[in-house]
């Protein structure tokens, strides 16, 4: 064989090293909207018209069922309402699959 050419040496194949970025520093500061339906039955244009302070709007979700959480439309999981001081919060109850 000829000195110019020469066979390939085999070398193993080695992945590139994965970088592992926190997502948390690397998109943190994006916006989104966070969003709880809650489905209102029977109510009408006339009924939002007379919305004032304090009123109260029964809706159609049982004290226990859970209710969907979005986030920018996409769904996110489910929450119960929970009051925490004079706050009105939700608790994560279950994560969308």
């Amino acid at each position: 064989m000829d000195a110019a050419v020469q066979p390939a040496k085999e070398t193993p194949q080695t992945e590139p090293e994965k970088i592992h970025r926190d997502p948390v520093a690397s998109y943190g500061w994006l916006p989104c909207r966070l969003s709880l339906e809650i489905a209102v039955t029977r109510f009408t244009v006339a009924d939002l018209l007379r919305l004032t302070k304090g009123s109260i709007v029964e809706t159609a979700h049982h004290n226990a069922s859970d209710i969907p959480l979005r986030v920018n439309g996409v769904l996110l999981g489910w929450t119960e309402f929970e009051v925490i001081g004079n706050r009105l919060a939700v608790r994560i109850t279950e994560l969308a699959g």
